[in-house]
């Protein structure tokens, strides 16, 4: 039996997200735009015959596939937002399953750094290659979730509410954790943005 760990449909990338997504994306990159649908189940070796399933029967491309020891996840992505859905559909049909049978989303930790020195910038500049990074004198905004998938959605909305940049987005593994940076206000902004998708992600 196929359990779903996550399941979040994204209706356009958002340009940050989209070019960080393919720093470490291995199949086909997205662009800002596109249509996504992150998909993580158990075990993890399952996720190939779903990955199977949507490719052969519809347009999607696939960014990024992962297995683990525990977890498989995949990533499609489609300029038009029908292919990404029936993609999702079709996938869940072949697990017989439904979007409200995936796991609930907990925020494991969430915290507003302001006012960031300039030792702690550096260290997370250089620990963090992907994307941008966190200038001295900004707010950073972190939150880690469980299951890990959830954060891409929490990264979209934050990015789509407010002026801020990404600085990191993990997620696989265990735990999902989406670091970003800006001026105070912004990130307020996008934190509660993050905070409220992690509340109602959306499925298709």
């Amino acid at each position: 039996m196929i359990s779903l760990r996550t399941y979040v449909y994204i209706d356009a990338l958002q340009p940050q997200l989209a070019a960080y997504m393919a720093t470490v994306s291995q199949g086909f990159l997205p662009v800002p735009g596109d249509a996504c649908l992150w998909i993580e189940v158990s075990p993890g070796m399952a996720v190939h015959r779903l990955t199977d399933t949507a490719l052969k029967s519809t347009r999607v491309h696939l960014a990024q596939q992962v297995v683990e020891r525990a977890y498989g996840s995949m990533v499609v992505h489609q300029r038009d937002q029908s292919d990404v859905v029936e993609a999702g559909r079709l996938i869940l049909q072949a697990m017989g399953a439904q979007v409200e049978d995936r796991e609930t989303c907990r925020i494991a930790w969430q915290e507003i750094i302001r006012g960031m020195t300039p030792d702690h910038t550096v260290l997370i500049n250089r620990q963090e290659r992907r994307g941008s990074m966190i200038l001295p004198g900004q707010s950073m905004f972190i939150l880690e979730t469980e299951p890990a998938g959830y954060i891409v959605y929490a990264a979209n909305q934050a990015e789509k509410a407010a002026n801020i940049t990404i600085i990191d987005v993990k997620a696989v593994g265990a735990f999902g954790r989406l670091t970003l940076a800006g001026r105070e206000g912004d990130v307020d902004e996008a934190a509660a943005a993050a905070i409220a998708a992690i509340q109602r992600p959306m499925g298709t």
